[in-house]
Formats: structure tokens, sequence, C-alpha cells
């Protein structure tokens, strides 16, 4: 069994840290070698966890260290096309973070890369792998809805009001804001559970958090803490977000289903008031609530049924469970169900049209 040695670039930040963790948990399946960030200090911390050899700020050297065969881009958004190109040149496996560009050309390049060299993958689209949405899938798949024909979907990660700037706040640094961001997760969610495609979007999207605390280079771990300890008016700098962090997104599949999306990392949009996502059939109605598990069957003259209620199962090693074996499974040339670059592109066409549509305010269209 190959047992995968592995670099991190981007190893400090808010995503990278819950990796590497699981990663260390997985000791028969990896371990860690290069750490790759800007700020030294939690640079030399992170490598006194994982038990890394080698740390550096350059990205470079991780993708060329001779005992790196799987790199983790874990980076800002406008830092991964580069990146992801580089370890395909160098045969790399990869596990890259979600969007996995700034846009469908990006994406699509990345996707050929690694389909014609035959690398293993993997984008963490990890809502396909929790229990509550796996279960409506099979909900889904059973033909007990009929045909799906109308989607409303939330997905609410509200900030603290006071939390400071980063850099997914910044447009020149994120493919798209909340559309990308939770977007991508949301929609990738449909397309799965749906089995097809959107092809024309039509897009709300702004800017409704006021300027931020502007403390600088803090990474998400740092500013979720201090917007929960402080106050906004405790910084006298401030600085105006330019990626979006609201959006409305009316969708139309390609069956001609419809579809309405809220995305949202504004404060006052809190989540839990209703189900994270409906999808309404010609038989049936089904609710997915994300924070209680319950799944709700709803048909016409007759009372809600309550299917299933999925416990918790608490934390995981998504790593160990599913990473892994997916990206095994790829060198092995065996069936696997996983989500990777090609997935990673079909998001990105959708998160492009939707910020188009966003610019120009008319539908955009998925190529």
């Amino acid at each position: 069994m190959i047992r995968f040695g592995v670099g991190i670039i981007g190893a400090t930040g808010y995503i990278a840290a819950a990796y590497r963790s699981e990663i260390r948990a997985a000791a028969d399946d990896a371990r860690v070698v290069s750490l790759c960030a800007r700020r030294r200090s939690l640079l030399e911390e992170a490598a006194r966890e994982d038990g890394a050899s080698h740390i550096t700020d350059d990205w470079r050297t991780v993708v060329e260290h001779p005992e790196v065969n799987l790199v983790v881009i874990a980076t800002p958004d406008a830092l991964h096309y580069e990146a992801v190109m580089a370890c395909a040149a160098a045969g790399k496996h990869i596990i890259c973070e979600k969007p996995v560009g700034m846009n469908g050309a990006e994406a699509r390049a990345m996707w050929e890369a690694y389909r014609e060299r035959g690398l293993a993958h993997f984008v963490p689209f990890w809502t396909r792998y929790t229990l509550p949405f796996r279960h409506a899938r099979d909900v889904v798949q059973s033909g007990t809805l009929g045909a799906i024909r109308g989607v409303i979907s939330r997905w609410h990660n509200p900030r603290p009001a006071s939390m400071p700037f980063t850099w997914r706040d910044n447009a020149e640094l994120s493919a798209a804001g909340s559309l990308a961001d939770v977007g991508s997760h949301a929609y990738d969610t449909l397309r799965w559970l749906l089995g097809q495609e959107a092809t024309r979007v039509l897009t709300h999207a702004d800017v409704l958090t006021p300027a931020k605390p502007d403390l600088g280079e803090v990474n998400l771990d740092e500013a979720l803490r201090w917007g929960g300890a402080h106050g906004s008016g405790e910084s006298e700098k401030r600085r105006k977000g330019t990626a979006f962090d609201f959006a409305d997104v009316a969708i139309v599949f390609a069956d001609g289903a419809v579809g309405s999306l809220v995305l949202s990392h504004a404060p006052f949009l809190r989540k839990s008031l209703a189900p994270d996502l409906e999808l309404h059939g010609t038989e049936a109605s089904l609710g997915i609530d994300r924070l209680t598990g319950r799944l709700t069957l709803a048909r016409t003259g007759k009372d809600n049924e309550v299917l299933m209620t999925v416990p918790d199962p608490g934390n995981t090693n998504r790593f160990a469970t599913h990473v892994f074996p997916a990206l095994r499974k790829q060198l092995a040339g065996e069936p696997a169900e996983f989500p990777g670059l090609e997935d990673g592109f079909h998001v990105q066409q959708f998160t492009d049209a939707a910020a188009e549509s966003a610019r120009i305010g008319g539908w955009g269209h998925l190529a």
C-alpha cells in the first residue's frame, strides 16, 4: 500500500490546520514531509506539530522535494493555478482546495493536465460525504420524489460582525467571494444530487458587511478569534471588502428544473431557521437540515413525515476515510466516485456564470 509523502502549501491557514491534524492521525497512510507558509513563527510551530523535516516560504521547493508525492494546495484562490500546473509537470498528485481556480479557463487546464498525465487528484467538496446528504441522494435515486422540478438552497455561514479583513474579502485573491466559497459547495451538492448541470443563472450579488477592522496579514483562524473577542470599534483602521459576501442566484438546469440559491457570509443572515435544502419533485418534496440531520418528506394531502434524523458522528478523519482511499483507487485504475478536478471545473463554470450575471445584470450562461 502506497504511503504518501505530503507537502502542504498554505500550511498555517485555517483550512490547512484542520487537514494537517487529520493527516497526522493517519500515520499509516501518510506523513507530512514539507510545509510552506509566509509567516516563519507559525510555520515553525506547524513543523513541530507535524514532525515535518522541511519548511519554506517558497512553494516551488515543496513541489520539487523528492520525498513529496502528494501536494495539498490550501492557498488563496488566485494562487492555485500556478501551483497545480507545477505539480502536474512534476508528476505530483494533489488535493486542491475549492474553488480550484480564478476562472473556468484555469480550472479546465488543471483538469486536462491531470487527466493527460494519469495523476491522482481530489477536491474537498465535503458535503457529499455528510450523512444527511448521502441519505438524501438515496431518496432521490429511489424515485420517491418523482422528477425533481424545483430546488431551494440556502448556505449561510455568518461571520462575526467585528471580524477583521482577510484575503477572502479581497476580490483580487478570492475567485468570487461567497459565490465561490460556500457557493462551490452548494452547487456541487446540487449537481451531485440531481445528476445534471445548470445551463443559465441570474444573480444579484453584493458586499453587505460594512468596512472591517484592518489588522494587516491575519489568517482566518486569527480573524475569527479576534472577531469573537473584540468589538469592531476597537480598530481604528478599517477596510471595505471587495469580494461578494452575499448572493441570490436563480438557476435553470439542463432538464428545465428551476432553483433558487441564497449564499451569505454576512453577519446578520443566520443559519438553521429553515432547511438548508429543499428538493421539490412531481411526487413529493424533501427537506434536508444539516444541523439536526433531519430529512422531512412532504406529500400533497398528507402530513409531513420525518424520514430520519441522522445523528452527528462528531469529528471524523476525512483523509483516512475518503481522501486516501480515493487517491489509491485512482492510482490502481479502479472505479471510484470522488470529487476531483473535473468537478472543480464544472463548479467553476457555475461560479463564472453567476459572477458574470451579477456584473451585467442579466442572465449568465454556463459554457
